[in-house]
């Protein structure tokens, strides 16, 4: 097993994140680091065989694999590249998958921790956790300010003296 550091620092997990974070108007994240090791544990686990399968931990999460190297800028994007199939008016997906898009602007979960390491069969195994988690059933993941399309119809009226 080897952790994978290059291009994979807790600052290029957390920027790419914010990224799609300030698209949206949601706040920025921060890195946790207990959330970090919760997630490098994990990871660990993954090692050896670099499968997809949820850690079932507290914490949100969104998994990525590759057969070879997968930089974090390149996971969240993956992960951000759903946005295409989420429709906010109706709070769904629509045409392919949008759930982990919708957990990287989850505007309540505001700490982040991620880790990479590449498994025994040459690939790459990522994994970020969101504390608190995200995805709620009804809930949207970031609120659109509404903006006003009123019209208003001022008349100036002389009032007798």
């Amino acid at each position: 097993m080897h952790v994978s550091q290059a291009q994979n620092s807790s600052q290029d997990f957390l920027a790419s994140h914010n990224a799609a974070r300030a698209e949206v108007g949601v706040s920025p994240m921060t890195w946790e680091d207990t959330v970090a090791a919760y997630s490098r544990d994990y990871a660990n686990q993954r090692a050896g065989d670099c499968n997809l399968i949820h850690s079932g931990g507290p914490y949100g999460e969104n998994l990525a694999v590759s057969s070879g190297e997968l930089r974090a800028v390149d996971a969240v994007n993956l992960w951000v590249s759903e946005k295409d199939f989420y429709n906010y008016e109706s709070n769904s997906c629509q045409g392919g998958v949008c759930g982990h898009y919708t957990q990287v602007v989850w505007r309540n979960s505001i700490r982040l921790g991620c880790a990479s390491v590449t498994c025994s069969t040459g690939g790459t195994f990522v994994i970020c956790n969101y504390d608190p988690p995200g995805n709620y059933v009804g809930q949207r993941p970031y609120l659109v300010d509404q903006i006003c399309t009123c019209s208003y119809n001022w008349q100036i009226q002389e009032l007798p003296l």
